[in-house]
């Protein structure tokens, strides 16, 4: 099932040609080893950008506001959290790149044609209703900057706005590329504020690879935190963006190590900034009336100002504004790529405006909705906020479950598909994920929950997890039907298209565990957006 160049699953021609990259181009057709660091060093330059820009998109504004109630609320006891979600992390986008540059066909479309229509409409609904939220908490954190700053907020917004889809409609790929390269130094303004505040540097490292509680916390509101640092690292839309991305940069299987160091240096960037910006607003409020009582994102600002000095508050309120505006591009543009690679529509940046209409409407109309909502008065905004954390909470799980059987689909992957180590790593975090998504849903329909309603919950989903396999039914996927391939022509390998597929073969059990959580997700979803409807009309009476 071997195919090249001359047969690709590619949906639009704009994905294949000349890698145009923001530091560097690569020939199409260029296959020459790379010999010595410096040739290495260049193809790397090339290639970087869609791992760092995936990672760094989604420090966020919603990150931020994470962050910074960790740290002012709890200290630096659940620094270690952190730590467990490198490898989550690192294990979830390297199987989207990999699908990415093997089968040139963005997530949402392998969905549709490999699991059928209900599937595939509802992993791009669900995606479409979650990022559209999600932009409009970028743009509160973009009016929670301004604010501080002192800068009009309806001149800001739309700024704002009018830049983050001009960014996107120049027709090159590799402008936007070096904007968002360039939006990506600025999560490194956190760093001068860390040694501004000065931390204890031991405390944060023992903080770090010490697993603990806060003392004298509640354990059910410590979890919902907990759940809310896993949700604001781990989102759907970066799976669908980062293998839209190397799609539209068109990097192929010869390029999936290089793009493995893009990928490890973006978690590095994430996870350094993350770790400040815990540590540095625990050390900033430890001892202050602000410690423990979290307002936003724009308090944080204005209490570094109040006991460090202007400078500190006013370098925050500028990385919030770029994360802000940086995630609102990568998570808009990840719908506009699932939209349009499942109608079939043309969509990639190589492409002006005028060539690809339908995916510059779907990425800007998400931008000028969500900045037109932050600026009617009265508008709910903390109730969006909610919104977005539900259902982030609910749609966790269902999309690693596609990712995982797509990287077993030996049709789709080849001599990609995943090895054992990953598939049960895969599976251990797959479970916690249901668990952790069981719980915030649980949550927004009690919000009084007891801790020993949630002790019951993480009791009853372990011993679920460890009755139901959930390793084995996803390892036994085609298992017995594939017949491994010369692992040398790995580099040459890619999906065939499409219609060439032969239909995805899937166990009893598999097809049992997918009827489980089509029924969840179905109920609590069901569930959540009826309670935010309720709590929407009763703050409207």
């Amino acid at each position: 099932m071997n195919t090249r160049d001359d047969k690709q699953a590619a949906l639009d021609s704009a994905h294949v040609g000349d890698i145009k990259g923001a530091l560097g181009t690569i020939r199409h057709g260029d296959t020459a080893a790379r010999k010595g660091l410096w040739a290495k060093f260049k193809t790397l330059l090339a290639v970087l950008g869609p791992g760092l820009i995936v990672m760094v998109g989604d420090n966020d504004a919603g990150a931020f506001s994470t962050y910074a109630q960790v740290g002012q609320n709890y200290g630096t006891s659940l620094l270690w959290t952190l730590l467990l979600l490198i490898p989550v992390l690192y294990v979830n986008q390297e199987m989207a790149l990999r699908l990415g540059c093997v089968t040139g066909v963005g997530h949402g479309r392998l969905i549709l044609d490999r699991f059928g229509k209900f599937w595939g409409a509802f992993s791009v609904i669900d995606l479409f209703l979650l990022n559209a939220l999600t932009i409009v908490t970028e743009f509160i954190g973009i009016t929670l900057a301004l604010g501080y700053l002192g800068l009009p907020k309806e001149i800001g917004v739309i700024a704002a706005a009018l830049l983050i889809m001009a960014s996107a409609s120049t027709g090159s790929f590799r402008r936007f590329e070096r904007f968002a390269l360039i939006l990506c130094l600025g999560s490194l303004l956190l760093i001068p504020i860390y040694f501004i505040i000065n931390p204890p540097l031991a405390q944060i490292l023992h903080d770090t690879v010490t697993p603990q509680l806060p003392h004298g916390a509640r354990l059910n509101e410590v979890m919902m935190l907990i759940i809310a640092v896993v949700g604001t690292t781990v989102a759907p839309w970066q799976l669908f963006f980062q293998q839209s991305y190397v799609i539209d940069k068109r990097l192929t299987p010869r390029f999936i190590p290089y793009e493995r160091i893009d990928l490890w240096i973006g978690i590095g960037i994430v996870v350094i900034g993350a770790i400040a910006m815990i540590a540095f607003t625990a050390h900033a409020f430890a001892g202050h009336p602000e410690f423990g009582s979290f307002v936003d994102a724009g308090a944080v600002a204005a209490g570094l100002e109040k006991y460090y000095g202007r400078l500190p508050g006013v370098l925050f309120a500028v990385a919030l504004l770029d994360a802000s505006i940086i995630g609102a591009m990568a998570i808009s543009l990840s719908t506009a790529y699932a939209i349009g690679d499942v109608l079939s529509l043309n969509h990639s940046l190589h492409r002006k405006p005028s060539e690809a209409k339908e995916f510059y409407f779907v990425y800007c109309g998400l931008i000028i909705v969500a900045a037109a909502l932050v600026l009617i008065p009265g508008m709910p905004l903390g109730l969006l906020t909610n919104a977005v954390q539900a259902l982030a909470g609910v749609l966790l799980p269902s999309a690693t479950v596609f990712l995982l059987i797509l990287c077993n689909d030996k049709a789709v992957l080849g001599p990609w598909v995943n090895g054992r180590t990953v598939n049960i790593f895969t599976g251990v975090v797959l479970a916690i994920l249901v668990t952790l998504s069981i719980i915030l849903t649980a949550a927004v329909l009690w919000p009084n929950m007891s801790e020993r309603m949630l002790i019951s919950i993480l009791i009853g989903c372990g011993g679920l997890a460890l009755a139901g396999g959930v390793v084995s039914w996803v390892m036994r996927v085609r298992r017995a039907e594939i017949v491994l391939e010369d692992t040398s022509i790995r580099d040459e390998w890619r999906m065939p298209p499409l219609y060439e597929l032969p239909p995805l073969q899937m166990t009893s059990s598999t097809k049992l565990w997918m009827a489980v959580l089509r029924g969840y997700l179905v109920v609590a979803g069901g569930l959540v957006l009826f309670h935010i409807v309720q709590l929407a009309v009763s703050g409207i009476h």
